[in-house]
């Protein structure tokens, strides 16, 4: 089992318990704790220091974890997405894997389905239909 094997499981496992009810709780309680043991310790520069370390800490974590897990959720997405095209009779292949496309071919492809777009309102506007598949 690699490193990006195991990172990708904690990585998984944080998010699930990050998500959960439970946690925000448990979040909330520290930070109450914290704050009604500040007269006990005369709210010194380093009690302050203390919930800004760990704060800072698992913010600092946690960017990467969501990060993995935003990943991960986006590459799934394509593959549905790249799957619904694929069985999509009159779909074009050429969509497949478009992600991976330069940006100034992403522009191209958006002016041509603005244009499409415009097309389809003018067509409603006038009473017709706007379904259709038309080339590329």
């Amino acid at each position: 089992m690699g490193i990006a094997s195991v990172y990708s499981k904690i990585a998984r496992f944080v998010a699930h318990i990050a998500g959960r009810p439970a946690t925000f709780v448990v979040a909330l309680t520290s930070i109450l704790l914290w704050i009604a043991s500040g007269p006990f310790f005369n709210f010194s520069d380093t009690w302050q220091l203390v919930i800004n370390t760990a704060t800072t800490i698992v913010t600092f974590l946690m960017v990467f974890l969501i990060q993995s897990t935003q990943n991960r959720d986006t590459e799934a997405i394509h593959l549905k997405l790249d799957e619904l095209i694929r069985v999509t009779q009159g779909a074009h292949n050429r969509m497949l894997d478009l992600e991976e496309s330069e940006e100034h071919d992403l522009d191209a492809l958006r002016k041509q389905y603005e244009q499409l777009a415009q097309q389809a309102r003018a067509a409603t506007n006038r009473g017709e239909e706007d379904t259709d598949a038309p080339d590329l």
